[in-house]
């Protein structure tokens, strides 16, 4: 018997008994048999007066957001609900949320189950909320982190400035640096501290069930009750088409499934029917794909010595220059910047490192899984690599590079279409689509 069917033999129920408010944050009380999760969310100055219902309820679904990664450490049958309504179809779409959104943990964890019976939701109230908003909504909440793709938006949307605001969970230097070079010093940013309860650490440390989950709907839940707070009508996300793609040959497992497109659409559905209807959430990047988004941040100089994106370098606002979100950037870049430039960005020529091939090949390769870091399509890779030999032809290719062109010195045959990439399955107001469109024809 695995893992998984053990624990969830011996854990039956997760229970989502509560949440609590007052004038700091807010925080979850979650359990699974004699264990009990207190995560908070720490926001003061947004919650010093009353909390109308509606406000009150998106706390609750930001919970509903949290809860996922509490269940996945013993991944109970049952997870009840004592705490806010749920209608049937709520409990479908968050259902399809989780299992999406944990694909790459069942992958990972070699676990084959179904969207029907992976998980059951109890809800002690079984009927549909009715909450509408009615407070005026201007300007644009820009969810920050720290990456090129946020960097973008907010040069986007540079003429909304005095009507933006920028949304940090946990800032950071690099979150907050990229955040000033934007122009917005404190009084232009949401910041909001995120605390994970210990108890599921340890348990982790123990060998229990651990690994990704759908973190960007944290992102979307939360950022829909900051919007609300602070009368913002406009969530713009930097989400490209990209993170559409599966990262597993022949099934679907998408480890950017809470930036999908499926996902937006099914959350704006979803706040529309029961957040009130009030701040529209949409991925101002939506329409262009990785490459489109790095030639647009290169023209942005003054980031490139605070934009930081590297997860394993995260707590020291630093790229590490070791792992696969630090190869793929590079990649990208290394189409656009010479040599000196990337070094001066990463520390290091990584393209010439022999030990990197594995992750290159995920990069690149068909038939190869990719790596389970937020990158775009191997196809885009392919194009940037033979961009970046062009840049280079006069020069000693390095390592890696130099064996990519090596196999493969003509541009691949949809190069076209990445160079001119530009995605209409997408939700960005019109005004700002002809924005964008302006924007991505100026050819650097």
């Amino acid at each position: 018997m695995s893992l998984y069917e053990t624990l969830r033999q011996k854990h039956k129920e997760f229970i989502y008994h509560g949440y609590k408010i007052d004038a700091d944050g807010f925080s979850f009380h979650f359990s699974i048999d004699g264990h009990h999760f207190y995560p908070s969310w720490k926001c003061e100055g947004y919650l010093g007066e009353k909390v109308t219902p509606l406000a009150e309820y998106m706390i609750f679904n930001i919970g509903m957001a949290e809860l996922v990664s509490y269940w996945k450490c013993v991944c109970p049958p049952t997870v009840r609900v004592c705490c806010g309504s749920l209608s049937p179809a709520q409990c479908e779409w968050w259902k399809k949320l989780y299992f999406n959104g944990l694909g790459e943990f069942f992958y990972k964890n070699g676990i084959a189950s179904d969207v029907d019976s992976f998980m059951n939701i109890v809800p002690d109230d079984g009927s549909a909320p009715a909450y509408r908003s009615d407070k005026p909504l201007s300007g644009f909440l820009v969810p920050v982190g720290g990456g090129k793709d946020s960097v973008v938006t907010l040069e986007l949307l540079k003429d909304y400035r005095d009507d933006t605001l920028c949304y940090i969970i946990n800032p950071r230097g690099a979150t907050l640096n990229c955040a000033a070079v934007a122009g917005f010093g404190t009084d232009g940013i949401v910041g909001v501290r995120r605390t994970i309860d210990r108890e599921l650490l340890a348990l982790n440390a123990e060998g229990y069930l651990n690994g990704h989950t759908p973190f960007s709907a944290i992102v979307a839940f939360s950022s829909c009750l900051f919007a609300y707070f602070t009368g913002r009508r406009y969530i713009a996300l930097s989400n490209e088409s990209s993170a559409n793609e599966s990262y597993v040959e022949g099934r679907y497992v998408n480890h950017q499934y809470s930036k999908s497109t499926e996902f937006e659409r099914d959350f704006r559905e979803y706040s529309q029917k029961y957040l009130g209807g009030g701040p529209e959430y949409f991925s101002l990047l939506r329409p262009l794909n990785e490459y489109r988004i790095a030639e647009l941040f290169v023209r942005q100089e003054k980031y490139f010595s605070v934009f930081q994106s590297c997860n394993l370098g995260s707590k020291t606002d630093s790229w590490c220059a070791n792992c696969a979100k630090c190869l793929y950037v590079y990649i990208l870049l290394a189409a656009f910047l010479d040599d000196e430039k990337l070094i001066g960005i990463f520390g290091r020529d990584m393209l010439k490192d022999e030990k990197l091939t594995e992750m290159f090949n995920g990069l690149i390769r068909e038939g190869v899984d990719k790596p389970f870091e937020c990158v775009g399509t191997k196809s885009e890779v392919r194009y940037a690599l033979y961009r970046a030999a062009k840049r280079r032809e006069r020069e000693k290719l390095p390592y890696l590079l130099e064996r990519y062109i090596a196999e493969f010195p003509d541009p691949p045959a949809d190069a076209e279409q990445t160079e001119n990439f530009f995605d209409n399955d997408n939700f960005v107001p019109e005004r700002l689509l002809e924005l964008l469109r302006r924007a991505t024809e100026k050819r650097s």
